[in-house]
């Protein structure tokens, strides 16, 4: 119940002292109240005049004179009566100062002593609620009502249900809503559509598939706009084919589908990464005579894009431009984030160019997509100069721009310089958060100035919870990898202080630091509490540890702490049998690496590039080279490229056996394939050539010099 002010005995007091015409006037507050209307008209009977007083005293928000008029309608016989209790409420509701206390009062004196209030009384107070805002109360007074027997009229509850969504009181509405249920009454089409779109904004998807499907059942589900809510957060958490199987129940009951349930499909799929289902959807989309809009098709090209299919995602966008779907800003503003990726600056200007043409102005989050994709792409000078030319030509940015122009200076080594810009933004009025500040901090801790970063953590002024965990662990991991211990327990200390709690990152990076001096006997006490009593330690954690254990030659110990932890939910990944299966070929435990092999199949982990380096190169060692050559087949077979390295050894196996046609066959491979050849290579080939066994096959010899002097040496200096 929504008002548990007390139980009613609590309240008689106050009851009977305002329901002076319920009870005798013994008190001496009763009798002071009579002696002052005595004194003001003890011979008022007109009952007319008593409700023209009453009714006055009420509209200008005076209650106690107005409840005390009312009492004195008790001299006239049959009164006063539940229409003038309702009047009473009614003018004292129009007045601008309502005290609900007051009226709640009156209404339970009413319960108990009478007039008995009728269905007028509770409309009146839900009435007077709604229009004052005080939806808490007017659920109240629903609730009420259904306990005294009367029926809501289905304006009033409509009417509540409508102001509880408007105002996002969802817990309340959903109240409001099984009121209605209950007496057969069902939402207005506006209502319920922004019912169940705040409900899925909030999260709340099981109360809004409740919704939903209690009124389909009934026949009271009225457009598609209704259920694409549920369709978009559906698909936002993963559950495409959940979503898809709405989208189907809902056709065979006849809806038709428009361009936003589609579109909830397609970027679910393709958040999902299932180019399959992504493509039949849009080819279902248009067989169906819905036309995909400028937000389908901006999902398909960045999909395109994260998959590294970007001549397709072009063609994409060149075929949108041919079918009427123009691109907006948002598309470009993906478009031009990838270019940045894949370092095509002079498409970016063409790009650009065309926005201008089409009279379409960047945003900040243009210029986010440029300064942050040229920093992945480590084109930190370029960045920074766009970064000034923005700011030079007058272009508004917002604090993410600057964080990313920070974070171009930090990597730059300019941490410093970064700080002092920063100062004097401050004092021409911008407000950094965190996030900046962390960004500094970074770039002082990436310098290796941790006592610097130390002191601006105390310096700064952070927002009103202060540093945060990243604050912290910047500084934190920095100490772990310098071996800084006083450091490590300072920090420690100001996060107790701070009640920040270390989480998965924090005790990753001490196990890093026990590790880096050797003391593996509480890295693992710290792992089995972190086990126990979380932080639950990452994938990341755990290879580190097992990575340092190896590469202290303590293969035994990381199996062992390997196979505990794998019995429990933790999951090793590709890279934990990785660095099990490096080690082992490093100490030629071959038994091992078939055991790792055998159970990365089991595990349904495929090899990957790394894992089939790793064993090349020990059969390489081995003299094993028809192996190595069978395992490079194999990669080959499975979509993978082999790196330069993985060439190099097979090269090098090679040519220490004198298998210089296999050297040959294999060049010509790494042509086909794309693979840049590096100076090792060119090493190889050099001791190939002045090899004195070499003379002895003539053609092998000129085709190795004529490769070095007109291929690989070109290349070397195209690279210089």
């Amino acid at each position: 119940m929504p008002f548990c002010l007390s139980p009613a005995v609590p309240y008689s007091c106050r009851i009977c002292r305002k329901f002076r015409f319920l009870v005798s006037f013994s008190t001496s507050s009763a009798l002071k109240t009579v002696a002052y209307f005595e004194e003001a008209d003890t011979h008022v009977s007109n009952y007319p005049e008593l409700q023209r007083r009453m009714q006055s005293y009420a509209t200008s928000g005076d209650f106690s004179n107005a409840l005390c008029t009312l009492n004195l309608m008790k001299n006239i016989h049959g009164k006063p009566t539940v229409y003038d209790c309702n009047a009473l409420m009614y003018c004292y509701l129009k007045s601008k100062n309502v005290c609900w206390q007051e009226l709640f009062e009156m209404y339970v004196g009413m319960k108990r002593f009478g007039p008995r209030p009728n269905a007028s009384t509770f409309n009146t107070l839900l009435n007077g609620m709604l229009i004052l805002g005080n939806l808490k109360h007017a659920i109240f007074i629903v609730e009420e009502m259904c306990r005294s027997n009367f029926v809501p009229s289905f304006s009033s509850l409509s009417k509540t249900l409508k102001k509880t969504v408007e105002v996002g009181n969802l817990l309340e509405a959903l109240t409001v809503f099984e009121l209605m249920l209950r007496y057969d009454y069902y939402p207005t089409e506006p209502t319920l559509n922004k019912f169940i779109s705040m409900l899925c904004e909030a999260g709340m998807v099981s109360k809004a598939y409740f919704v939903f499907s209690v009124l389909l059942r009934k026949g009271y589900v009225y457009s598609v706009y209704c259920y694409n809510p549920i369709l978009w957060v559906l698909c936002k958490s993963g559950r495409s084919y959940t979503a898809l199987q709405l989208f189907y129940l809902m056709k065979k009951k006849g809806f038709v589908h428009n361009v936003c349930s589609y579109t909830a499909l397609i970027y679910g799929f393709s958040r999902e990464g299932l180019p399959d289902d992504v493509f039949q959807c849009l080819d279902f989309m248009q067989s169906d005579g819905c036309k995909p809009n400028v937000i389908t098709c901006t999902i398909i090209v960045k999909f395109l894009f994260d998959n590294g299919k970007f001549e397709e995602a072009m063609d994409f966008v060149g075929k949108m431009q041919r079918e009427g779907c123009d691109p907006d800003l948002l598309t470009y503003n993906v478009i031009l984030r990838e270019l940045c990726h894949i370092d095509r600056l002079a498409d970016i200007s063409e790009f650009i160019r065309v926005m201008d043409q089409k009279g379409i102005s960047p945003d900040s989050y243009t210029y986010a997509a440029l300064c942050g994709g040229l920093l992945k792409i480590r084109k930190v000078g370029i960045a920074c100069e766009l970064f000034l030319d923005l700011i030079s030509n007058g272009c508004t940015v917002d604090a993410a721009v600057y964080n990313i122009y920070f974070r171009c200076l930090c990597r730059e080594n300019k941490s410093r310089e970064a700080l002092s810009l920063l100062k004097s933004m401050v004092e021409a009025g911008f407000k950094p958060n965190n996030v900046l500040y962390n960004t500094i901090l970074s770039g002082f801790c990436r310098e290796s100035n941790i006592n610097e970063a130390l002191e601006l953590l105390d310096h700064f002024e952070w927002d009103a919870n202060g540093p945060d965990v990243v604050s912290f662990n910047t500084i934190l991991s920095t100490a772990c990898r310098l071996g800084n211990s006083a450091i490590i327990r300072r920090i420690l200390y100001r996060m107790e202080y701070e009640h920040i709690k270390l989480d998965a990152f924090s005790l990753t990076c001490l196990v890093q630091y026990f590790c880096t001096i050797g003391n593996f006997s509480e890295c693992l006490k710290l792992m089995e509490s972190m086990m126990h009593n979380g932080p639950t330690p990452t994938v990341v954690t755990f290879n580190m540890l097992l990575h340092n254990l190896c590469k202290n030659r303590l293969l035994g110990t990381a199996y062992r702490i390997f196979k505990n932890l794998r019995n429990t939910q933790f999951l090793p990944d590709v890279t934990s049998y990785n660095i099990l299966i490096h080690a082992s070929i490093r100490e030629r435990n071959h038994l091992l690496i078939g055991q790792l092999l055998v159970e990365m199949n089991r595990q349904k982990l495929k090899p990957d590039a790394i894992s089939y380096g790793s064993l090349i190169s020990g059969l390489c060692k081995e003299g094993k080279i028809s192996g190595a050559l069978q395992l490079w087949n194999q990669m080959l077979e499975s979509g993978l490229i082999p790196s330069v390295v993985i060439y190099n050894t097979i090269l090098q196996a090679m040519f220490q056996r004198g298998k210089f046609w296999g050297i040959l066959s294999l060049l010509k491979v790494m042509v086909v394939e794309g693979s840049q050849p590096d100076e090792v290579t060119v090493g190889i080939l050099n001791q190939a050539v002045s090899n004195g066994w070499i003379k002895r096959f003539p053609k092998v010899a000129k085709v190795l010099e004529w490769v070095i002097s007109n291929d690989f040496r070109k290349k070397q200096i195209k690279r210089q």
